[in-house]
């Protein structure tokens, strides 16, 4: 695994109205290789894209990667460290036996998650991390892309 490329991934969501347009952003760097990615939905909700930005960043690795996956969403990070093992043992439900909001996206992160070795980091939001605020802003680029359609 160590001969695997490191790659810094930097990913946020966004929603105006929740639900409502959402967008995502995802910031991939290695080396000096960049690549910015951006995309939304014209209904959807903050959880739907926070989760989308990192399963948009997953699938634009090439390779299977050493990844350090910087978010400021707890629900992305939580879910895929605490919740997603006790949801796949209760067959996707919750501990009170209801469905798994977003399960769709969480077994598409899931399936992602096992090509790379990926290391999970809390980032504080809106507070001047430059990779948490590039993505905060491609975010937004994909809320205005769906506000024009």
């Amino acid at each position: 695994m160590n001969d695997r490329p490191v790659v810094e991934i930097y990913t946020d969501g966004a929603c105006k109205g929740n639900p409502g347009i959402g967008g995502w952003g995802a910031v991939l760097v290695s080396g000096t290789h960049r690549k910015e990615l951006f995309g939304g939905e014209a209904l959807t909700t903050n959880n739907r894209m926070e989760l989308m930005a990192v399963i948009a960043a997953l699938e634009g690795l090439k390779v299977p990667s050493r990844v350090l996956l910087h978010a400021d969403s707890q629900y992305v990070l939580k879910g895929i460290a605490e919740w997603l093992p006790n949801w796949k043992k209760r067959g996707w439900r919750t501990s009170a036996n209801g469905p798994v909001k977003n399960a769709d996206l969480w077994r598409r992160l899931d399936a992602l998650a096992a090509l790379h070795d990926v290391q999970w980091i809390w980032v504080k939001g809106h507070a001047g991390h430059v990779g948490n605020e590039r993505a905060d802003a491609l975010a937004n680029m994909g809320v205005a892309q769906q506000q024009q359609n």
